[in-house]
């Protein structure tokens, strides 16, 4: 979701070396794209003397300016420690003190689309310096993604495994799961019966895909589909590539509201994404291709990452048929633009 302001930025500032500080197991997402010249790895529960070895490593950088997408205090107190003269991101979490560029903050009741926050960072910096500006306003919310030529290689040898009948016939993609919390998952058992009609029924090959924490859903899934058209990459070295390449390859993706999800836009693949305790505004992208389906409960969306109330209502009692028939009137869609 912040490709779109990176492409900006980018076109803004042709001639600076732009540097992202990632988290490792999503620095591989931008593989292929030439929005940043290089990636700082910010690893997860660093001891203080990796911590300090960072610091360290960033005062030496005698960056010029640093763009803050993430709404954390540790992004923007990090900037400040580091010494980067200009510190720019939105004014939530505290950290107002600790930014040179404060842009305000949205009610916090009411959500406001990632996509679209980023682009506000983006546009301050266009907007700030009209009479060089390289980018038209208002900002394009495409998305862009990538697939290299290692991860080309790394679909080929899983379709190498494949029988001949799976790689004859259009895919589907499953995308089971979310880092946010179990609150996020659709059950196991929908996802199987699910699988088992697009195969039986569509006569489709079905793929989940899946991240290291979701192997054994993914198992689980193919098994309970029980279905010689229905397999998962829960055997292959997992990599984030890889799974881009399969989506890139599908006819249609279902997704439960996590990051593989935002994988279908920037390759023009029509998606279904299942909502539970997630506000749909939050991460909307306003992607043409894509039908949202959420209970409307009293209880939801709660933000929780586990059910407050022990039911998990938001999820069990969204039925596999009607995700069914989401897949069926994407997949009309489809033929009916083919048709015009």
């Amino acid at each position: 979701m912040a490709t779109p302001a990176l492409k900006a930025i980018r076109q803004q500032f042709p001639d600076a070396e732009i540097v992202t500080i990632q988290r490792p197991y999503v620095a591989d997402a931008l593989d292929g794209l030439d929005l940043v010249d290089r990636t700082i790895s910010l690893q997860n529960g660093q001891k203080l003397i990796s911590r300090l070895g960072l610091l360290q490593q960033l005062r030496r950088e005698r960056f010029d300016l640093s763009i803050l997408f993430p709404n954390s205090f540790r992004s923007a107190w990090l900037s400040f420690l580091a010494g980067i003269p200009r510190r720019v991101g939105i004014n939530r979490d505290g950290r107002r003190w600790l930014l040179t560029d404060a842009l305000p903050a949205g009610d916090k009741q009411t959500p406001h689309p990632a996509i679209d926050e980023y682009l506000r960072i983006a546009t301050f910096l266009v907007e700030e310096d009209q009479a060089n500006a390289r980018v038209s306003l208002p900002l394009s919310r495409t998305m862009e993604l990538a697939v290299t030529d290692a991860d080309r290689q790394r679909w080929k040898s899983f379709l190498d495994k494949q029988s001949t009948d799976f790689k004859s016939r259009p895919l589907v993609c499953l995308n089971p799961g979310g880092a946010f919390g179990g609150a996020k998952h659709w059950p196991v058992a929908h996802f199987g019966e699910l699988a088992e009609r697009i195969a039986n029924e569509l006569g489709r090959s079905v793929l989940v895909v899946c991240g290291p924490a979701e192997k054994n859903e993914a198992l689980q899934i193919v098994e309970q589909a029980n279905h010689p058209l229905v397999t998962s990459l829960a055997a292959e070295p997992l990599h984030l590539g890889l799974t881009k390449a399969a989506i890139q390859q599908a006819e249609l993706l279902v997704t439960t509201d996590s990051g593989p999800r935002h994988f279908a836009a920037p390759f023009q693949v029509p998606v279904v994404t299942l909502f539970g305790p997630t506000h749909i505004l939050w991460s909307e992208t306003f992607y043409d291709r894509s039908l949202h389906l959420q209970l409307d409960l009293d209880c939801g969306p709660c933000q929780q990452r586990v059910c407050p109330l022990g039911h998990h209502r938001c999820m069990k009692d969204l039925r596999s048929d009607q995700v069914f028939r989401a897949v069926l009137s994407l997949l009309d869609q489809q033929q009916n633009k083919k048709a015009a």
